[in-house]
């Protein structure tokens, strides 16, 4: 079996030396440098080979933030950020998942006196499956490419974006590229560890054009990117409200991608649309699938993109209309027109207009 290259950059040697420990308890898993500053770690790489580097956020000198960009345009590798500051705090690991990174960990989720515990055992499951995930160069400049890709005339009275591993830097591109009077409501579900999702909201509302909320229960739907909480089911309720469910069952995740789009398709139907991103595993596929039985649009992001392309592959492989890199997606997004969602969902289906023409898949 080839083990495993994890570099670690973290200024405090002994949570270094736990963290070495944790991950290399299964022996599949080999510390290849540990270095006490970015600047170390970035002239490590070459000689170290690391499928994998775990990034503080706060070192003296460069900070992780800085690291993580400098490791995305030279040499590229997936990068986990571990960073004890989250929520409120939380921005600059949200800009560094912006930046590149694969996904961030709070330090205080894990356990490192006990490598043999749950707890480690499941980050090194994690740091395994992250380690394979593929990464490009210059990732900014490659998702800029312009494009005149359109979604055929449609309307659409509500957006569901979902998103998982990768998802931040894509979110960014998307959300950035709409402008800042965008007019159709759009809800986000992006999977995060506990403590980071506050601080995305607060990156993305600083840095793109459009107002970036964390959603609460019963608003009315308005325009802007309303993101689910951590720990609560982002819905549309039948009345145009936003709905935040903590009791239903979670499945794997909460909020879920499944849960928010099925939402859509029952209470804006053909007014409906779903955008699945980057990301593990098949959370959104069902959902997208009602969207698209009920007449609304599905688009996936295509493989040559996507960090991760498990959500996007699954969605296809139900059916997509249009399968496509970030930018032909913020411009299809921004060709929609906008068709205000009334207080009940009922009528929507005769108003929202046709199905957009033949796929970019080959589906009908």
């Amino acid at each position: 079996m080839t083990r495993v290259r994890v570099l670690i950059c973290e200024d405090s040697a002994v949570y270094a030396a736990g963290l070495r420990r944790a991950l290399e308890y299964d022996r599949d898993i080999t510390v290849a440098a540990v270095c006490p500053t970015a600047e170390e770690a970035l002239a490590a790489l070459p000689t170290a080979r690391p499928d994998l580097v775990t990034m503080d956020i706060e070192l003296p000198g460069m900070d992780g933030l800085a690291a993580v960009e400098e490791i995305m345009s030279s040499r590229p590798v997936p990068v986990v950020v571990l960073s004890g500051l989250v929520g409120p705090d939380g921005e600059k690991a949200a800009a560094a998942l912006g930046a590149g990174a694969v996904d961030a960990c709070a330090k205080t989720d894990l356990d490192l006196s006990d490598p043999a515990g749950v707890t480690a055992a499941a980050f090194r499951a994690r740091i395994r499956a992250l380690a394979r995930v593929p990464v490009i160069r210059h990732p900014r400049a490659r998702l800029r490419a312009r494009s005149t890709a359109g979604p055929g005339g449609r309307r659409a009275s509500v957006i569901g974006i979902c998103a998982s591993t990768g998802g931040p830097q894509v979110l960014f591109h998307v959300l950035s590229s709409l402008p800042p009077n965008y007019p159709i409501p759009l809800l986000v579900v992006q999977h995060m560890g506990p403590g980071f999702t506050e601080g995305l909201v607060r990156w993305l509302d600083r840095n793109v054009g459009i107002d970036v909320t964390m959603a609460e229960d019963q608003l009315p739907l308005a325009a802007g990117a309303w993101v689910g909480p951590k720990g609560a089911h982002l819905c549309l309720g039948g009345d145009g409200r936003l709905v935040l469910d903590r009791s239903s069952p979670s499945g794997p995740h909460r909020p879920s991608a499944d849960a928010l789009l099925t939402s859509i398709a029952v209470h804006a139907g053909r007014a409906g649309a779903a955008v699945v991103l980057t990301g593990m595993g098949r959370d959104g596929a069902a959902g997208a699938a009602a969207v698209r039985r009920a007449g609304g649009l599905v688009i996936a992001q295509d493989e040559p993109s996507s960090a991760v392309f498990g959500m996007p592959k699954a969605v296809i492989e139900q059916g997509a209309d249009l399968v496509l890199p970030p930018s032909e997606i913020a411009d299809a997004l921004a060709h929609l027109g906008h068709l205000p969602l009334p207080g009940a969902a009922g009528g929507l289906t005769a108003a929202a207009g046709p199905r957009p023409g033949p796929s970019r898949t080959g589906e009908p």
